[in-house]
């Protein structure tokens, strides 16, 4: 059986994109800080952000893990004026230390060995633009400096590691994803819209046609791409 590792595996997209994988024929191994959503899955509550944690839960898997899906990131809300350097730290370390320490982990550990491996890392259209702070009221989770940077981190990452690792015959790539559904207030959810040519926002199911195509052999010799489902919202 093929066997994927999924990070914030409990969250909106995460729960999605475990559906997807177990769709698949995957099995799944979730680490997440959350509490356990899907008992069909191996899941661990494990930090991310630490080297030592990953390894002490994986080194019970000698399986052959094919798939790493760096799906966990954060994001904090209040205005740039007001930001920490906890928070700066904060979104750091999950966004981008995480996501090259699972990279490290899963080629060393199980890429490497096998000669092979498919990343995807999930990006965001605000590591490419800058979030338009007029569409947002006092209130509204709205997307900061430090959040775009780190994904646009991500996306370079995505390119840096599609290019080192492909002697190991490794595939990475990235999906930024637009806006998606997620109980957001009304007045945001016209605002964003009225940026989108296809005039709304996604929901996590539009991701997942993606997912499966860089998953399947249909995607063989596509590596260091990065792949936005926005509804157009970068196109103007």
């Amino acid at each position: 059986m093929k066997t994927a590792i999924i990070t914030g595996s409990e969250g909106q997209l995460g729960q999605s994109f475990v559906s997807k994988l177990k769709q698949l024929g995957y099995k799944v191994i979730g680490l997440d800080l959350a509490d356990q959503v899907n008992n069909e899955i191996d899941y661990y509550q494990v930090d991310i952000t630490k080297k030592i944690e990953v390894n002490s839960v994986l080194k019970h898997h000698k399986e052959n893990i094919s798939v790493l899906i760096n799906n966990a990131g954060v994001s904090v809300f209040k205005p740039f004026e007001e930001r920490t350097e906890d928070e700066i730290d904060f979104v750091m370390d999950v966004n981008i230390k995480a996501n090259i320490l699972m990279s490290q982990i899963a080629y060393n550990n199980y890429f490497k060995l096998n000669n092979a491996g498919n990343i995807i890392n999930i990006g965001s259209i605000y590591g490419m633009v800058a979030g338009d702070m007029r569409i947002y009221n006092n209130g509204d989770r709205r997307t900061p400096e430090i959040y775009g940077a780190t994904k646009a981190a991500v996306i370079n990452l995505t390119k840096y590691f599609a290019t080192y690792m492909a002697p190991n015959n490794v595939r990475v790539n990235c999906i930024s994803p637009g806006g998606i559904h997620s109980n957001q207030d009304v007045d945001f959810i016209k605002n964003y819209s009225n940026k989108v040519p296809m005039n709304r926002m996604g929901n996590e199911a539009e991701l997942l046609s993606t997912i499966e195509y860089l998953l399947s052999d249909s995607s063989s010799y596509v590596t260091g791409q990065n792949i936005v489902v926005d509804g157009g919202f970068t196109s103007w």
